[in-house]
């Protein structure tokens, strides 16, 4: 059974979210270990979990300007585990989380191969493609109106 919690840095399972952002997000590209968590203090923390294990993670950065939109960052699934809609859990509790916050917009770089996923979510593409960490991406929001 796979559950998603709303965790935090001082949560146990935080190291494991941490070393699965390392493992699928930024070793892959050359990037050094634990370098896109400046924002982690102040942000808040999804993992879903099969057998106390993280196979799944996102990080959702309050706005600073308005308090009424959060940024989604650091979206990963294990190889493993990917295909199996776990990601598509996760978002599912982020949207419902931050419903619950009464934020009015969620936000996201997607990389282009991932709009279809955020597309299934209701996520629209706004602005132009960009490249971000060599890989191209799209700006993508979620009205929670």
């Amino acid at each position: 059974m796979i559950s998603v919690k709303n965790i935090n840095i001082t949560s146990p399972q935080y190291q494991q979210m941490r070393e699965l952002r390392n493992k699928v997000l930024l070793r892959p590209l050359g990037i050094p270990d634990h370098s896109w968590e400046m924002h982690d203090a102040r942000s808040w923390h999804f993992v879903a979990l099969q057998d106390d294990q993280v196979i799944g993670c996102a990080v959702l950065v309050p706005s600073e300007e308005n308090k009424t939109s959060a940024q989604l960052i650091q979206m990963a699934v294990a190889p493993e585990a990917q295909g199996k809609g776990i990601g598509q859990l996760l978002l599912k509790e982020i949207i419902a989380f931050a419903k619950r916050k009464s934020l009015q917009e969620i936000h996201c770089h997607s990389r282009q191969y991932t709009v279809n996923f955020y597309k299934k979510a209701g996520f629209t593409i706004y602005g132009d493609t960009f490249t971000e960490v060599g890989i191209p991406h799209n700006y993508m929001k979620l009205e929670l109106l």
